[in-house]
């Protein structure tokens, strides 16, 4: 037996063995750790990965088939002019506004075709962080000043961050250009108005889907969400025609989706998620059994399903398991933070970053989750430095972007978000 390969399953098999034999079950801490990762992942299941994910990865797979490589290079390539590169990145980011794992399957979309690390990682943090209900709901909440320095910070960081990533690996980036740049242009199937109009319907389906209910009970926010099914309803039916017209889907098949959808509504009048859930079944069976490209936007969708579902949902498990839910503790106490981010000290807007860098913040619960801390004695700049680290990054959004760019790239990209969050909170905390 040759031992100098041998080790390492001997290591695993030692190490999970020792895991397994000092359990700490019995102790009440570890228990309801134990359970607060349970819940929450059951609750990322059920509110996030249909409504979410599932029209995320969609969108993904379809930015892979119908997306021409030379129309990214155009606007987001790395030899793309800086300006028109990361003013999409962060423009099309602001339109988005879901949260740092939802934007995953998007930036893995738009980088396997070949958009450049700088552009790609703007669009990245831009996603989660530049989210204008959010930005809102934090200057009502939280007060105007924050509320506005969130969205100053989010807006210059998606760029500095970009541009930093870009000069670090530019000679990579000019490798992948140049490499990119060889390849023959693949023929034009429609024109681009076209192509505008099915990206701009299923991103409508995801956005409205998702619109979360503001806290007044009333003005425009409150209109949009009171009619978001509505909206996202005729988004579906429009979506649907355009498949029919544009991409060569079957009439009877669309018919035949089209009427389990009504009939779900139906049945279960009082459920929304259940007609979705229909619909997302009819269009999976859809394109599964199409041809062409359609079959290869259900191939490209299942690979990226396959590639980030299971790291995402390891990586909300332990980050309930060490955090717990908004509102309940987890491995770690609660008052173990909230006693490290009081005053506007380097170490409590660096502890703020990257408390905030690993714990998962669902759109728009980053608001309720700060206003506890700083009624517990949170200063105002690790405040800011949390707001600005937290939305854009966590542990399972960690681990996916590893998958798409790799260990190194990773690192830097979180350590950029800390660093500049850090920074920040502690130049908002001396102004304030």
């Amino acid at each position: 037996m040759n031992w100098k390969i041998e080790w390492k399953p001997l290591a695993y098999i030692v190490g999970a063995f020792l895991v397994f034999f000092y359990l700490p079950l019995g102790m009440p801490r570890f228990d309801n750790a134990v359970f607060e990762a349970l819940h929450l992942t059951k609750w990322y299941a059920q509110e996030h990965v249909l409504l979410c994910l599932v029209p995320a990865f969609f969108i993904a797979g379809a930015i892979a088939v119908f997306v021409s490589q030379a129309s990214v290079m155009k606007y987001l390539g790395p030899t793309a002019p800086k300006m028109m590169a990361y003013g999409v990145a962060s423009v099309s980011g602001t339109i988005l506004a879901v949260c740092s794992c939802t934007v995953l399957p998007l930036f893995a979309g738009i980088h396997t075709m070949g958009a450049g690390l700088g552009p790609a990682t703007a669009f990245l943090y831009s996603g989660p962080a530049i989210n204008v209900l959010a930005i809102i709901l934090t200057a009502r909440v939280l007060g105007l000043e924050i509320g506005i320095a969130r969205a100053v910070g989010a807006i210059v960081f998606s760029v500095v961050i970009g541009l930093i990533m870009h000069f670090i690996y530019r000679k990579e980036e000019i490798e992948k250009a140049n490499a990119m740049m060889a390849m023959p242009e693949p023929e034009v199937t429609r024109p681009l108005w076209q192509n505008m109009i099915y990206f701009g319907l299923m991103v409508a389906i995801l956005v409205f889907a998702n619109w979360g209910k503001p806290e007044a009970a009333e003005g425009a926010w409150y209109f949009i969400y009171s009619m978001k099914w509505q909206i996202t309803g005729i988004s579906t039916l429009l979506l649907g025609v355009v498949m029919v017209q544009w991409f060569n889907v079957k009439l009877w098949k669309m018919a035949v989706a089209g009427i389990a959808v009504v009939a779900s509504i139906l049945l279960f009048p009082g459920s929304h998620m259940i007609p979705f859930a229909v619909g997302v079944v009819g269009l999976g069976v859809i394109t599964s059994t199409g041809k062409g490209e359609t079959k290869e936007w259900f191939e490209q969708t299942w690979t990226f399903t396959k590639q980030i579902m299971p790291l995402l949902l390891f990586g909300v498990l332990a980050a309930g398991f060490l955090l717990g839910r908004p509102g309940h503790e987890g491995m770690i106490p609660s008052e173990w933070v909230a006693g490290m981010v009081g005053g506007n000290s380097i170490w409590a807007n660096l502890f703020a970053s990257v408390a905030g860098a690993f714990m998962y913040f669902a759109t728009l619960t980053e608001v309720p989750i700060l206003q506890g801390l700083l009624g517990s004695g949170m200063g105002q700049g690790p405040a800011l430095a949390l707001l600005l680290a937290g939305p854009a990054l966590s542990l399972p959004n960690m681990l996916v972007i590893r998958s798409v760019i790799g260990t190194k790239k990773t690192v830097v990209f979180v350590l950029l978000v800390v660093v500049l969050s850090t920074i920040c909170g502690m130049i908002y905390g001396l102004i304030v």
